[in-house]
């Protein structure tokens, strides 16, 4: 897993975790990573401090001045997963099916949250189907 540190065209810093950097590239190219302040898919790599090693095996990241809005933002991106987890129906793998009857009236609406590839969520952007990606949490690797 790599972090990385990101921000948007309107300047809003966020971190996301990818499994590699080719992952980054391929959710970069559909559009796939969002602002989750503003939702701009305006969205490129930013500098990032390294960790510094501090006593004995610690590392923490050094200060940098996006770090409290990165803290902030996790904390909205977890808050909203755990909402979203209570109050919405989990549809896995069959998202994008799901999403597409509901927008062509063939489902009843209602919040949902699933997986997508980031071929899929092109497809439902180019429909015009509202889907937002979220970025997967450090411990949802575990």
């Amino acid at each position: 897993m790599i972090r990385f540190a990101l921000t948007c065209d309107k300047g809003h810093g966020f971190d996301a975790w990818f499994s590699s950097g080719a992952s980054y590239d391929e959710q970069i190219e559909a559009d796939a990573i969002v602002c989750p302040a503003c939702g701009s898919a305006h969205v490129r790599k930013a500098p990032m401090a390294p960790a510094v090693l501090r006593g004995k095996g610690k590392t923490e990241p050094a200060e940098s001045p996006g770090h409290r809005e990165r803290k902030r933002t996790y904390a909205f991106l977890k808050g909203l997963k755990e909402h979203l987890k209570a109050n919405a129906d989990d549809v896995g793998r069959a998202f994008p099916e799901e999403a597409r009857k509901m927008h062509y009236g063939e489902a009843e609406g209602r919040s949902i949250y699933g997986e997508a590839s980031a071929e899929e969520a092109k497809a439902l952007h180019e429909e015009g189907i509202p889907a937002v990606p979220l970025p997967r949490l450090p411990e949802e690797h575990n």
